[in-house]
């Protein structure tokens, strides 16, 4: 049984990491996915959310991931991401004004509102913050 596997984040701008790890977990539509080494082949929609990984001698990283697909072999994750960030790439305040603009357009909802749309930004926004708060938190 190998010891790591390689994980392949790309988005339509770039390829953003291609590195062995240890472990991954990936956030599928359906619910988190726990990837390790020799991992049955899958196919899965992306979800929005939280992409964590550990490669050897290194802390956990994390990333922002939203829309797309997963693929898993037994040596290879593979991640088409729309959206894709790290968690040091992610600007806060800007996050935090995405949050506030879409909470503040579900709290008072005008006719032509689409709500669905709302609620993806918001989400999208969440993952963000806790992502980069994580970032912040390796760094102490």
């Amino acid at each position: 049984m190998a010891d790591t596997l390689v994980l392949e984040v790309a988005t339509p701008e770039r390829l953003m990491l291609e590195q062995h790890v240890t472990e991954a977990e990936v956030p599928a539509a359906g619910g988190a996915l726990g990837i390790l080494p020799e991992h049955a082949p899958l196919l899965a929609e992306l979800g929005t959310g939280e992409l964590s990984y550990t490669a050897p001698g290194s802390p956990r990283r994390h990333m922002a991931v939203s829309d797309g697909w997963v693929e898993v072999l037994p040596n290879r994750i593979r991640v088409l991401a729309l959206r894709a960030e790290f968690g040091d790439e992610i600007d806060v305040e800007r996050a935090r004004r995405s949050l506030k603009r879409a909470e503040d357009r579900l709290a008072t909802p005008a006719e032509n509102l689409d709500v669905a749309r709302a609620l993806n930004a918001a989400r999208r926004a969440r993952v963000r913050l806790v992502c980069a708060s994580h970032s912040v938190a390796a760094k102490r």
